[in-house]
């Protein structure tokens, strides 16, 4: 009789970690957010913070979970009241099994938070980077790293998914979705985007460009920006510039080219067109009105 071998299914395979952090922040901390191609979740340790993943907000509170799926974008805010102690790990996992932890908030038994605790220790044995460390983009390794710390990591976390799918299968959860965080948000956001602008008013930005900045997709960024201020993002930076282009034609320091030139129009031709779309005067115009005043 000859033996028949079985293959074992795996529900998780995570073969590639990026970041491990246990952080301490101050309970005014702020994250302005960021979208990449690798799932994160954040486990609250101690006291609550209020985080946006797209265009949902959400209050987590301590032994509570969140995770963000790939290229979602996401946030974080401390409450102001208490300063929030927090486990993030982000990592790779095309597993379909990943997709039960869309758009929840999950809570850690004892089992779990053993098990996150364990990977931060092998994390700390594995590598020599400081996990508290917020703009940490790469694991360094230790010299003499600790036998078989890496292979618990990947154990430990998978175990942890697997432990939050089965209790969660049997717990009726509501998730809280929370108008205020995400008012806190957009505002944040428009300020930052609206920032950006006026400090690249010299430059041609493009759609795109305020896009990679804010991480935001362009149709949250659309929205968003758009039920802010009135305005879509690129006629804001456009009135940006007419504003400015009003205050040197005032100065009268530089002539209609050079206004041009610095403001970053491809000729004084355009420049000339758009000023007049946007005010109904013309340069000359608009500088002899400005004399007579």
């Amino acid at each position: 009789m000859s033996y028949v071998k079985t293959l074992l299914k795996e529900e998780f395979n995570i073969k590639e970690i990026v970041t491990v952090h246990y952080f301490e922040f101050a309970k005014n901390y702020i994250y302005e957010g960021e979208s990449h191609n690798f799932w994160e979740f954040v486990y609250v340790d101690k006291g609550e913070v209020e985080i946006m993943a797209d265009t949902n907000g959400y209050k987590l509170n301590q032994g509570e979970i969140i995770f963000h799926k790939p290229n979602e974008f996401h946030n974080l805010w401390a409450n102001g009241k208490v300063a929030p102690n927090l486990i993030v790990i982000s990592f790779y996992c095309n597993s379909p099994s990943m997709a039960f932890f869309e758009n929840k908030i999950l809570s850690a038994d004892d089992a779990n938070r053993k098990l996150l605790s364990n990977i931060v220790k092998e994390a700390r044995n594995a590598f020599s980077s400081d996990l508290s460390e917020s703009e940490l983009k790469k694991l360094e390794f230790r010299d003499n790293v600790i036998f078989g710390c890496e292979q618990l990591i990947k154990i430990y976390l998978e175990e942890f998914l697997i432990n939050l799918v089965r209790r969660d299968k049997s717990i009726t959860k509501e998730v809280r979705l929370s108008s205020s965080v995400k008012e806190r948000s957009d505002n944040n956001m428009t300020t930052k985007i609206i920032g950006f602008l006026q400090d690249n008013i010299n430059n041609n930005l493009t759609f795109e460009d305020v896009c990679k900045f804010s991480n935001m997709s362009k149709t949250n960024l659309k929205t968003v920006f758009k039920e802010k201020t009135g305005t879509g993002v690129i006629e804001y930076f456009k009135s940006l510039k007419i504003e400015e282009a009003k205050r040197l034609i005032r100065e009268e320091e530089m002539n209609f080219t050079q206004i041009a030139d610095i403001l970053g129009y491809s000729s004084i031709h355009y420049f000339s067109r758009h000023f007049k779309k946007a005010t109904g005067m013309t340069l000359s115009d608009f500088a002899y009105s400005v004399k007579s005043l």
